[in-house]
């Protein structure tokens, strides 16, 4: 088998440009999904706005003691 230098060359030149866009293209992508997403999930809302969901102890028996029909009537009515 006959390999040319010449060849071989370009084919490493395409593999390192390659590598070189790939590796360029994530990190212009994770900048922009840090630049989009916020920092904090859960952190505590500033100004007028207000926190709405407050996870209660509580809160499951209410649902448990609900029919399914009740349950079912509740989620058609209000969309929840």
């Amino acid at each position: 088998m006959i390999f040319s230098l010449r060849r071989m060359f370009r084919l490493f030149r395409f593999l390192i440009v390659f590598a070189a866009l790939v590796y360029m293209f994530y990190n212009v992508f994770n900048l922009f999904s840090e630049w989009i997403t916020p920092v904090d999930h859960y952190k505590i809302p500033e100004g007028n706005a207000l926190k709405v969901f407050h996870h209660e102890e509580g809160a499951g028996l209410i649902m448990e003691k609900t029919s399914m029909i009740e349950r079912l009537r509740f989620f058609y009515w209000y969309g929840e």
